[in-house]
């Protein structure tokens, strides 16, 4: 009998209570609240992780996994190149040469950034140049540009695009910035607006010639590998005095530290929508012990022990709150499996590059919020079913 008291009183307290349906009406709102808490949470969770891979992935797509520098004064040349290629052959290789310069079409003027680049070993690190080249053979003065470039000047492939670099030449008395026209033969879309709009690629043997640096001398070198964060502990390892690696983690770092600043601000902010809905199972088991002192004293002046008394109430609690994050989580999953699937939301393609919302739930984060929730919710628990012990047996009994 003893043993079967404590499930006993769960079960009695957790049924629906007619003549106190105010208490009862209290633990369905903290079920519910817990649910709903528990899956906006999970939701939010993987719309950050997902946004978040998806910036990481444009980012480090254009922004190269490793790049490896000379010092100011310092230049690279294949001598570097082919050292690091006989050291690490698993590694992908795009050496580079990079300025800035003006565009300029009928009137019409803007900044850009140009890069000569290799386009057989560019094309095998930057997946978005590959596919624009198309394994075509790329000419001296060819060149492909961004889209937002190509939408703004009017451009289509084959026209011609006017670039004024800093570079200067001399001009009767004067020094007069180069100019250059380059044939257009296809553009790029990244899905950034920051790249689409400012980068242009042409040859290694093009841009050599404008900035007047010798061919086979490079500003710097692109590199891709299996596992660029511990990677470029063994390039900075070999390479001479005077030259640095930096990842594309490092290059957009201020980015990605405000992206998880938010994403921990977001868990918080959400999980106080459990705490508060956890109030709820606080309230109600109150209310059940108020209304149930007598039946509680009995119990005692009976035989039933303080630790009885207190699992009963802290296993209603339990109870409330634990269904609550089961259904919280069953509905944050079905939730993230509606909105991958089915286009509920859709997204302008032109700012975020794609028309799905992306998704993303991480186990470490599904993780940390059910147990996060778990805890409140046995927290929630603890303090009703300790009062629930304070009963007085005698006063009690004698005046109710």
């Amino acid at each position: 009998m003893i043993k079967s008291l404590v499930p006993y009183l769960v079960r009695k307290y957790i049924r629906f209570d007619k003549s106190q349906p105010f208490i009862s009406i209290s633990a369905i709102l903290a079920y519910l609240g817990v649910s709903v808490g528990l899956m906006v949470l999970i939701v939010a969770m993987a719309i950050m992780n997902g946004t978040s891979k998806e910036f990481q992935e444009k980012i480090s797509t254009m922004s190269y996994p490793i790049t490896v520098y000379p010092s100011a004064t310092g230049s690279l040349d294949d001598r570097l190149l082919n050292a690091l290629k006989e050291r690490f052959p698993n590694f992908t290789y795009s050496p580079y040469l990079n300025t800035q310069a003006i565009t300029k079409k009928d009137g019409k003027m803007s900044g850009v950034v140009v890069y000569g680049v290799d386009f057989k070993s560019e094309a095998k690190i930057n997946p978005i140049v590959g596919k624009a080249i198309k394994n075509r053979d790329i000419k001296k003065f060819e060149s492909i540009i961004g889209a937002n470039i190509a939408s703004s000047f009017g451009l289509n492939h084959g026209d011609k695009i006017t670039l004024i670099f800093t570079e200067a030449t001399p001009g009767g008395f004067s020094l007069m910035p180069t100019m250059k026209r380059f044939k257009v033969v296809d553009t790029f879309k990244s899905g950034m607006q920051a790249y689409d709009s400012a980068y242009v690629y042409t040859t290694l043997y093009a841009l050599s010639k404008i900035v007047k640096v010798p061919f086979h001398t490079y500003h710097g070198i692109h590199i891709d590998s299996p596992n660029p964060l511990e990677d470029i502990k063994k390039i900075r390892r070999v390479l001479p005095m005077g030259y640095t690696a930096v990842g594309w983690w490092q290059q957009n770092g201020n980015l990605f530290s405000a992206m998880a600043v938010e994403k921990k601000a977001l868990f918080l902010v959400l999980m106080l929508i459990i705490l508060v809905a956890s109030l709820n199972i606080i309230s109600s088991l109150l209310m059940t012990v108020m209304n149930r002192r007598k039946e509680i004293a009995l119990l005692l002046s009976l035989g039933a022990t303080r630790e009885e008394i207190k699992k009963a109430f802290f296993y209603l609690g339990s109870l409330i709150g634990g269904a609550g994050v089961i259904t919280g989580a069953f509905l944050g999953l079905l939730g993230i499996y509606l909105l991958g699937h089915f286009d509920i939301i859709t997204l302008p393609a032109d700012v975020y590059g794609t028309s799905k919302l992306p998704l993303d739930l991480s186990t470490s984060d599904f993780i940390a919020t059910i147990v996060g929730a778990v805890l409140i919710v046995l927290a929630s628990s603890y303090y009703p079913s300790k009062k629930a012990t304070e009963v007085d047996i005698l006063t009690t009994l004698r005046n109710e």
